[in-house]
């Protein structure tokens, strides 16, 4: 159980989105403490912002200086690390899932100050838009606060076509035992060929948000309907 607000914003951009978000940090922020200060479990944050900007790339160098940065995107290599840091794959996981996965496994917990991370793989962005100087990437982003994630956004895919074929590599891998694999939308196909303007959408975790303005340890202390302790 959890608590999101979801938005969709016609004819904006990625980065309006990220501004968006930036806004209201700093807007909550004021409006609970009257400062853009905050304290969350014994640490100080300044949110005042301007938010670091960095890629997932870029990240996952930043904290893994030893890799070859010119082979994030070699699957065998990847695999080969994946191996070391004992991530869970097989041998038909995507680059780009090697990628996110040592992303999750060295990064995410070491991005303590706001910190927006952008250019996701495409290969696990199946609703996101390529970008357009390179398609193995797409425009997304996520925001990261005292080491959680706490929003996600990126420019909406409204190409059919794209996404037709984007469905069909999803629905192969859910075939191929990824729970997590979406399935075709045909519904969702035919109303993108009616046409939809470009539009880019956001997802905030309300929990982890109330967490951290609250200073929670738990994310279990602010769950509308948490489940029960035992005694």
């Amino acid at each position: 159980e959890f608590t999101m607000l979801e938005l969709y914003l016609a004819y904006a951009s990625y980065e309006d989105i990220m501004k968006l978000v930036e806004e209201m940090i700093i807007e909550i922020s004021k409006e609970l403490y009257g400062s853009t200060t905050i304290t969350y479990q014994d640490k100080e944050y300044d949110l005042s912002g301007p938010y670091k900007r960095i890629t997932l790339e870029e990240s996952v160098i930043l904290f893994n200086p030893d890799l070859d940065s010119g082979r994030l995107r070699d699957q065998d290599y990847l695999l080969g690390i994946c191996k070391k840091l004992k991530i869970k794959t097989s041998e038909d996981t995507t680059a780009g899932k090697l990628l996110f996965g040592i992303f999750e496994k060295t990064v995410e917990n070491n991005l303590i100050e706001p910190t927006f991370i952008t250019a996701y793989p495409k290969d696990i962005s199946p609703l996101s838009r390529a970008n357009d100087d390179d398609p193995w990437l797409v425009d997304r982003f996520e925001f990261f606060l005292a080491g959680r994630e706490l929003a996600n956004g990126f420019h909406e895919l409204n190409d059919p076509d794209d996404q037709s074929e984007r469905f069909k590599a999803q629905a192969k891998e859910r075939e191929g035992g990824d729970d997590e694999a979406m399935v075709y939308d045909e519904d969702y196909i035919e109303a993108l060929e009616y046409g939809m303007p470009p539009t880019s959408g956001l997802g905030v975790g309300i929990d982890r948000l109330t967490m951290i303005f609250t200073d929670k340890p738990s994310i279990r202390d602010v769950l509308l309907f948490p489940h029960m302790r035992d005694k």
